[in-house]
């Protein structure tokens, strides 16, 4: 059994992803702490298989929830707690063991029918979001601008997985911007691997098959998202290199320096650096402001944070050559 990403897109199969255990044991131990008497939902996932319902049943008592709430897409099988056959969108509904035996058994599991189709969108799942304290599920990529906004429409709490490129997007960064969200605890580098349909086509060469023939594919750049704090987000990152012109080069169109690497900001510049967006993954706000974002060939002074001056490319440059995306920050404590 893996979590499951419900494709609400419809259209992008791609979207159809299984979140495994390991992945969402790593970062909910960072989180413990928010979850005690809270109702947790997981708006974005098939109950039968999934590993945020999973670790959040079989942790109910110990992290010391009120009650899980999980929705499920219309295009389920719900034989397993209803013993029919149907195509329905359900939710279930658990508030702890009752027997004693420590295990979400299936007689503690209230499964109720929804009306339409368990799109996060609709208005009944909006009502069960508004019942709820902390969101965590696996959202749509396709559809992560749209559920992050409906989150903070409705100032929830959570954590939600999501690719490292929506940070580019203007709708997270300006969360970013302003504190409201940030890279969670456990995602910093490298790939992870999901399950994905065994009758889902692709030509990834990223795929690989189980003993039983259930498919995987490795995916670049997932990132936890989130606005839940955590200890290891306020630890700083160590400086030792010191600055120089040579190394760290001012951009053509920015009064700002270019640092190619997080690990080599320098200690003891005052100004503006650009960093890449990897920086985010080890961002203390105590010990830097992030000021804007420059990722695209148009200026957008919100975005951005500081002026623009030269050439027509907005994109920072050194010498003409584009060094793609980069945040600008200042070091505080200088």
């Amino acid at each position: 059994m893996n979590g499951r990403e419900l494709d609400l897109a419809k259209a992008n199969k791609q979207d159809d992803f299984y979140t495994n255990l390991s992945v969402v044991e790593d970062e909910m131990r960072h989180h413990s702490a928010h979850f005690k008497n809270k109702i947790i939902l997981c708006n974005c996932d098939d109950p039968r298989t999934s590993k945020f319902f999973h670790y959040f049943a079989y942790n109910f008592e110990k992290l010391g929830l009120k009650k899980l709430i999980t929705t499920c897409y219309k295009n389920q099988d719900i034989d397993l707690f209803s013993k029919n056959n149907c195509e329905k969108a359900v939710y279930l509904e658990y508030e702890g063991d009752k027997n004693g035996n420590k295990i979400p058994d299936l007689e503690e599991i209230e499964v109720k029918e929804l009306n339409g189709d368990g799109d996060f969108r609709s208005d009944e799942c909006i009502e069960l979001l508004k019942q709820s304290d902390i969101v965590v599920t696996n959202p749509p990529f396709s559809l992560f601008r749209e559920y992050v906004d409906q989150l903070v429409q409705h100032k929830k709490k959570f954590i939600i997985i999501g690719n490292q490129n929506a940070i580019t997007y203007k709708e997270t960064f300006r969360l970013i911007l302003t504190n409201k969200i940030w890279i969670g605890a456990s995602i910093h580098s490298g790939d992870r691997e999901f399950r994905i349909p065994n009758d889902l086509e692709t030509r990834s060469k990223n795929v690989r098959k189980d003993e039983e023939g259930n498919k995987y594919i490795k995916v670049p750049g997932v990132r936890w998202f989130t606005n839940l704090d955590f200890k290891q987000r306020h630890e700083d990152i160590i400086l030792y290199k010191k600055y120089n012109s040579e190394e760290f080069p001012t951009y053509d169109n920015y009064d700002a320096i270019e640092v190619s690497k997080t690990k080599n900001i320098p200690l003891d510049f005052k100004g503006v650096m650009g960093v890449p967006i990897s920086f985010l993954m080890k961002h203390n706000p105590e010990q830097f402001d992030i000021l804007g974002l420059s990722a695209s060939a148009g200026y957008n002074k919100d975005i951005v944070g500081i002026p623009f001056r030269g050439t027509k490319d907005a994109r920072c440059l050194v010498d003409g050559k584009n060094t793609y995306a980069r945040i600008f920050i200042k070091n505080k404590r200088i």
